[in-house]
Parts: structure tokens; sequence; C-alpha cells
């Protein structure tokens, strides 16, 4: 695996859940970067789902000009393999075969990697709610109070004069209290 080649992907055109409509956004998204730094693209384009997030992927690439790009996904329990253009044709590949396992650690390792990715945000949007509960905390401020101590666990044990070198004083006191109510300020 090629950890500097990974990217994350926050989705902004899809209101809602959409799988096929994020599969377009995040590939468009991706190829269009590549053709824009005149980058190779890959001799695979392995998509994690089933025939209809295959075609939502080639339909990204096609929008771009993209043709000819071998194109396959794996769809989940079944481990079967559709590749664009034979998808009549689904590959089923041996429980026991090597290629097998290698697709299947490709789409582990992307599984992975996106839901570190997810609970990542998650936990920082809990943080952030948390402190917004404190009467004149806004977003502003407890991102700035975050991004400089680092993290909740960190700022339960600071002072208020510790606190107040990053926002105001009464700020501050409101954050200090707050915590101290929680229990966790030393």
């Amino acid at each position: 695996m090629k950890k500097s080649n990974y990217r994350k992907f926050i989705i902004r055109t899809v209101p809602q859940n959409d799988d096929f409509a994020s599969m377009k956004e995040v590939l468009g998204r991706r190829y269009r970067r590549l053709q824009e730094e005149k980058r190779a693209l890959p001799d695979l384009v392995l998509i994690d789902g089933g025939v209809g997030q295959l075609h939502a992927a080639a339909a990204a690439l096609e929008e771009l000009g993209v043709i000819n790009q071998p194109l396959a996904s794996i769809a989940k329990r079944e481990e079967i393999l559709f590749v664009f253009g034979r998808e009549n044709e689904p590959v089923v590949l041996d429980h026991h075969s090597p290629a097998l396992h290698l697709v299947q650690q490709i789409r582990d390792e992307a599984h992975r990697f996106a839901v570190t990715f997810h609970r990542t945000r998650r936990a920082k949007r809990e943080v952030t709610t948390e402190l917004l509960e404190i009467p004149g905390i806004g977003d502003k401020t407890a991102r700035k109070l975050l991004s400089h101590f680092g993290s909740l666990a960190k700022l339960r044990h600071l002072s208020v004069d510790e606190l107040g070198q990053v926002v105001k004083p009464a700020q501050a006191r409101r954050v200090f209290e707050h915590l101290a109510s929680l229990g966790g300020n030393d």
C-alpha cells in the first residue's frame, strides 16, 4: 500500500446518503485533479461495491473524457468481481485464490482508512459540540481552543489563566467552570 497516494474526501454536492452520487463525485474530483496535474492514471480503478457503484464510477470518468480506463468492482459478501463492459460475466475467484486475497486486502485497507477518517471527524464534531454548550463560546472560539491545546482532555487540566492566554478572560472562566462542573479540572 502506498499511503502517500491515499486521499480523503468530504462529500460536497450530495445532500443525503446517496452512495452512487457520492462515488461519482469523489471519482470525478480525484481524476480531474490527476488530469490537471498531468499525472498518470492507475493501471486499474477498483471500486468497492456492485454494478451500481461501478456504473457511477464509469459515468464520472466518462464525464472527464477518460476512456479505456480499466475499471472493476468487488461486491461485498459474494466476493464477485465485476469488470466494466463485462458486467454480465462476473469474475468469481476461488476462495483460496491469491488474487482474491489481494483484492480483499485492498478493499479492507480502503475500509480501514475510510472508517478511521470518519471516526476522527465525528470525534472532532462531538468535542466541539460539548464546548458549544457553554454560553458565550461559539464555533470559532471552540476551534481556537482545540487547535491551540489539542484536545478536550488537555483543556480539562488547564487553569483559567492558561485558557486566558488563548481566549478572552470571561470565556476562559466559563470554559474552566463548565469543565470543572463535569469533573475534569485539577
